[in-house]
Protein backbone atom coordinates (compact mmCIF):
# COMPACT_ATOMS: atom_id res chain seq x y z
CA UNK A 1 0.00 0.00 0.00
CA UNK A 2 3.00 2.22 -0.14
CA UNK A 3 3.68 4.48 -2.82
CA UNK A 4 6.77 6.54 -3.43
CA UNK A 5 7.55 9.60 -6.03
CA UNK A 6 11.30 9.81 -5.72
CA UNK A 7 11.98 9.11 -9.34
CA UNK A 8 9.85 12.57 -9.85
CA UNK A 9 12.04 16.06 -10.90
CA UNK A 10 10.74 19.55 -9.68
CA UNK A 11 10.43 22.06 -12.53
CA UNK A 12 13.71 22.95 -11.94
CA UNK A 13 15.08 19.20 -12.36
CA UNK A 14 17.71 19.92 -9.13
CA UNK A 15 18.10 16.60 -7.48
CA UNK A 16 17.96 17.74 -3.74
CA UNK A 17 14.61 19.34 -4.19
CA UNK A 18 13.31 16.84 -6.36
CA UNK A 19 14.34 14.21 -3.51
CA UNK A 20 12.94 16.56 -0.55
CA UNK A 21 10.00 16.75 -2.83
CA UNK A 22 9.79 13.29 -3.06
CA UNK A 23 10.14 12.26 0.40
CA UNK A 24 6.96 14.96 1.49
CA UNK A 25 4.83 13.11 -1.04
CA UNK A 26 6.11 9.92 0.24
CA UNK A 27 5.24 10.91 3.62
CA UNK A 28 1.41 12.06 2.96
CA UNK A 29 0.84 9.15 0.97
CA UNK A 30 2.25 6.98 3.59
CA UNK A 31 -0.30 9.15 6.41
CA UNK A 32 -3.17 9.19 3.85
CA UNK A 33 -2.85 5.28 3.92
CA UNK A 34 -2.89 4.93 7.61
CA UNK A 35 -6.04 7.70 8.25
CA UNK A 36 -8.05 5.49 5.35
CA UNK A 37 -7.32 2.39 6.49
CA UNK A 38 -7.74 2.97 10.54
CA UNK A 39 -10.14 5.47 10.86
CA UNK A 40 -7.92 7.91 12.87
CA UNK A 41 -10.11 10.92 13.17
CA UNK A 42 -11.47 10.73 17.14
CA UNK A 43 -15.14 11.71 17.03
CA UNK A 44 -17.03 11.58 20.41
CA UNK A 45 -19.90 13.02 21.15
CA UNK A 46 -20.53 15.78 23.77
CA UNK A 47 -21.99 14.78 26.91
CA UNK A 48 -24.60 17.25 28.69
CA UNK A 49 -25.86 18.12 31.62
CA UNK A 50 -29.64 18.85 32.98
CA UNK A 51 -31.45 18.57 29.47
CA UNK A 52 -34.77 17.12 29.39
CA UNK A 53 -36.29 15.09 26.45
CA UNK A 54 -39.50 13.56 26.92
CA UNK A 55 -41.59 11.17 24.48
CA UNK A 56 -39.50 7.70 25.38
CA UNK A 57 -39.22 5.83 22.08
CA UNK A 58 -40.37 2.25 21.23
CA UNK A 59 -39.15 -0.77 22.51
CA UNK A 60 -36.24 -2.19 19.83
CA UNK A 61 -37.29 -4.66 17.27
CA UNK A 62 -35.57 -7.52 16.78
CA UNK A 63 -32.23 -7.23 14.99
CA UNK A 64 -31.44 -9.50 11.63
CA UNK A 65 -28.88 -12.13 13.41
CA UNK A 66 -25.78 -10.82 12.50
CA UNK A 67 -23.76 -14.51 12.76
CA UNK A 68 -21.61 -16.50 14.60
CA UNK A 69 -21.26 -15.86 18.39
CA UNK A 70 -19.39 -18.22 19.36
CA UNK A 71 -16.13 -19.18 16.91
CA UNK A 72 -13.83 -21.22 17.05
CA UNK A 73 -11.15 -19.13 17.91
CA UNK A 74 -11.61 -15.90 20.59
CA UNK A 75 -9.82 -12.89 22.05
CA UNK A 76 -8.64 -14.41 25.53
CA UNK A 77 -9.45 -10.59 26.30
CA UNK A 78 -12.98 -10.82 25.31
CA UNK A 79 -15.63 -9.43 28.28
CA UNK A 80 -18.59 -11.14 26.49
CA UNK A 81 -22.11 -9.85 27.43
CA UNK A 82 -22.36 -5.96 28.30
CA UNK A 83 -25.98 -4.34 29.71
CA UNK A 84 -27.47 -1.65 30.75
CA UNK A 85 -31.03 -1.09 31.62
CA UNK A 86 -32.62 2.09 30.74
CA UNK A 87 -36.66 2.81 31.40
CA UNK A 88 -37.55 1.73 28.01
CA UNK A 89 -35.23 -1.70 27.91
CA UNK A 90 -32.32 -3.48 28.86
CA UNK A 91 -30.04 -2.93 25.73
CA UNK A 92 -27.29 -5.48 25.34
CA UNK A 93 -24.24 -5.68 23.65
CA UNK A 94 -24.55 -8.04 21.24
CA UNK A 95 -28.09 -6.41 20.46
CA UNK A 96 -26.41 -2.98 19.58
CA UNK A 97 -23.67 -4.94 17.14
CA UNK A 98 -26.28 -6.99 15.71
CA UNK A 99 -28.10 -3.76 14.69
CA UNK A 100 -24.66 -2.11 13.71
CA UNK A 101 -23.89 -4.92 11.60
CA UNK A 102 -26.91 -4.41 9.71
CA UNK A 103 -26.76 -0.88 9.37
CA UNK A 104 -23.24 -0.39 8.13
CA UNK A 105 -24.61 -3.36 5.15
CA UNK A 106 -27.49 -0.96 4.41
CA UNK A 107 -25.34 1.98 4.03
CA UNK A 108 -22.73 0.10 1.56
CA UNK A 109 -25.85 -1.26 -0.03
CA UNK A 110 -26.82 2.55 -0.58
CA UNK A 111 -23.51 3.01 -2.44
CA UNK A 112 -23.85 -0.15 -4.55
CA UNK A 113 -21.06 -2.06 -2.67
CA UNK A 114 -21.72 -5.89 -1.34
CA UNK A 115 -22.69 -6.38 2.38
CA UNK A 116 -19.64 -7.29 4.76
CA UNK A 117 -20.12 -11.29 5.98
CA UNK A 118 -20.02 -11.20 10.07
CA UNK A 119 -16.78 -12.75 11.27
CA UNK A 120 -17.27 -13.98 15.31
CA UNK A 121 -13.40 -13.93 15.20
CA UNK A 122 -13.01 -10.37 14.57
CA UNK A 123 -16.25 -9.31 16.71
CA UNK A 124 -14.04 -10.97 19.35
CA UNK A 125 -11.35 -8.77 18.84
CA UNK A 126 -13.30 -5.76 18.01
CA UNK A 127 -14.76 -6.44 21.91
CA UNK A 128 -11.61 -7.00 24.47
CA UNK A 129 -10.33 -3.67 22.71
CA UNK A 130 -14.02 -1.44 23.42
CA UNK A 131 -13.42 -3.56 26.97
CA UNK A 132 -9.92 -2.55 27.57
CA UNK A 133 -10.30 1.60 26.55
CA UNK A 134 -13.30 1.63 29.26
CA UNK A 135 -11.72 -0.56 32.09
CA UNK A 136 -8.01 1.67 31.05
CA UNK A 137 -9.81 4.98 30.46
CA UNK A 138 -8.05 5.98 27.17
CA UNK A 139 -9.71 6.79 23.43
CA UNK A 140 -7.41 5.56 20.65
CA UNK A 141 -6.90 3.13 18.23
CA UNK A 142 -3.25 2.28 19.69
CA UNK A 143 -3.50 1.19 23.30
CA UNK A 144 -1.09 1.79 26.36
CA UNK A 145 0.90 -0.93 25.22
CA UNK A 146 1.38 0.68 21.88
CA UNK A 147 -0.25 -2.23 20.08
CA UNK A 148 -2.54 -1.09 16.74
CA UNK A 149 -5.46 -2.54 15.33
CA UNK A 150 -3.73 -4.96 13.23
CA UNK A 151 -1.31 -6.56 16.32
CA UNK A 152 -3.84 -7.31 18.06
CA UNK A 153 -5.88 -9.10 15.73
CA UNK A 154 -2.50 -11.11 14.53
CA UNK A 155 -2.02 -12.17 18.53
CA UNK A 156 -5.35 -14.17 17.81
CA UNK A 157 -5.23 -14.85 14.13
CA UNK A 158 -3.50 -13.85 10.64
CA UNK A 159 -6.00 -14.64 8.41
CA UNK A 160 -6.76 -11.03 7.14
CA UNK A 161 -4.42 -9.34 4.46
CA UNK A 162 -5.91 -5.95 5.26
CA UNK A 163 -7.35 -4.81 8.17
CA UNK A 164 -9.01 -1.45 9.39
CA UNK A 165 -10.76 0.03 12.10
CA UNK A 166 -13.46 2.63 13.40
CA UNK A 167 -13.72 3.56 16.58
CA UNK A 168 -16.44 5.41 18.32
CA UNK A 169 -17.60 6.57 22.10
CA UNK A 170 -20.77 7.84 23.28
CA UNK A 171 -23.47 7.23 26.48
CA UNK A 172 -26.60 5.73 27.28
CA UNK A 173 -29.65 7.14 28.89
CA UNK A 174 -28.05 10.62 29.08
CA UNK A 175 -28.38 13.57 27.00
CA UNK A 176 -25.95 14.32 24.06
CA UNK A 177 -24.80 16.31 21.37
CA UNK A 178 -24.38 14.27 18.73
CA UNK A 179 -21.03 15.61 16.55
CA UNK A 180 -21.35 15.79 12.89
CA UNK A 181 -25.51 17.87 13.50
CA UNK A 182 -25.16 19.02 16.68
CA UNK A 183 -28.45 17.49 17.83
CA UNK A 184 -28.81 16.67 21.07
CA UNK A 185 -29.90 13.11 21.94
CA UNK A 186 -30.85 10.54 24.24
CA UNK A 187 -30.23 6.82 23.33
CA UNK A 188 -32.27 4.58 25.21
CA UNK A 189 -32.52 1.42 22.66
CA UNK A 190 -30.15 -0.56 21.27
CA UNK A 191 -31.74 -0.07 18.71
CA UNK A 192 -30.93 3.86 18.76
CA UNK A 193 -27.69 3.60 20.25
CA UNK A 194 -27.30 1.90 16.92
CA UNK A 195 -27.72 4.02 14.88
CA UNK A 196 -26.31 6.85 16.28
CA UNK A 197 -22.83 5.11 16.25
CA UNK A 198 -23.12 4.66 12.62
CA UNK A 199 -24.58 7.93 11.99
CA UNK A 200 -21.63 8.97 14.29
CA UNK A 201 -19.05 7.07 11.80
CA UNK A 202 -20.96 8.44 8.76
CA UNK A 203 -20.42 11.62 9.61
CA UNK A 204 -16.52 11.59 9.98
CA UNK A 205 -14.66 11.24 6.77
CA UNK A 206 -12.67 8.52 7.46
CA UNK A 207 -14.55 6.63 9.14
CA UNK A 208 -16.94 6.98 6.31
CA UNK A 209 -14.05 6.35 3.95
CA UNK A 210 -13.26 2.97 5.82
CA UNK A 211 -17.20 1.80 5.56
CA UNK A 212 -17.82 3.13 1.98
CA UNK A 213 -14.07 1.43 0.61
CA UNK A 214 -13.20 5.03 -0.54
CA UNK A 215 -9.62 5.94 -1.53
CA UNK A 216 -6.91 4.28 -0.45
CA UNK A 217 -9.30 1.76 1.65
CA UNK A 218 -8.89 -2.05 0.49
CA UNK A 219 -11.97 -3.80 -0.86
CA UNK A 220 -13.61 -5.52 2.42
CA UNK A 221 -15.29 -8.97 2.53
CA UNK A 222 -15.88 -9.34 6.14
CA UNK A 223 -16.22 -7.19 9.35
CA UNK A 224 -17.04 -7.65 13.31
CA UNK A 225 -18.69 -5.53 15.44
CA UNK A 226 -17.65 -5.04 19.06
CA UNK A 227 -19.71 -3.42 22.09
CA UNK A 228 -18.75 -3.01 25.77
CA UNK A 229 -21.69 -0.75 27.60
CA UNK A 230 -19.93 0.38 31.03
CA UNK A 231 -21.59 0.74 34.32
CA UNK A 232 -21.65 4.50 34.16
CA UNK A 233 -23.75 4.19 30.74
CA UNK A 234 -20.69 5.50 28.90
CA UNK A 235 -20.42 2.88 25.92
CA UNK A 236 -16.98 1.96 23.20
CA UNK A 237 -17.74 0.50 19.63
CA UNK A 238 -15.57 -0.64 17.36
CA UNK A 239 -15.82 -2.33 13.76
CA UNK A 240 -13.25 -4.29 12.43
CA UNK A 241 -13.17 -4.35 8.76
CA UNK A 242 -10.72 -7.46 6.83
CA UNK A 243 -9.75 -8.19 3.49
CA UNK A 244 -8.75 -12.02 3.63
CA UNK A 245 -6.02 -13.65 2.29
Amino acid sequence: MERSGLGTTDADGGPDRALLGGLIRFLVAVLLVVSLALGTALFAPQLLEDVGIENPPAPSADPPPAGERNPAVTDPDDPGVSSYETDVETITSPTVEDFVHAEVNERRAEHGLEPLEWDGTIASVSRAHSDDMARRDYFAHTNPDGEGPYDRFRDVDSYCQGYGENIAKTWVDRPIRRPGDGETVRYRTAEGLATGLVDQWMNSTPHRRAILENGETPPWDRAGVGVYIAEDGSVYAGQNFCREW
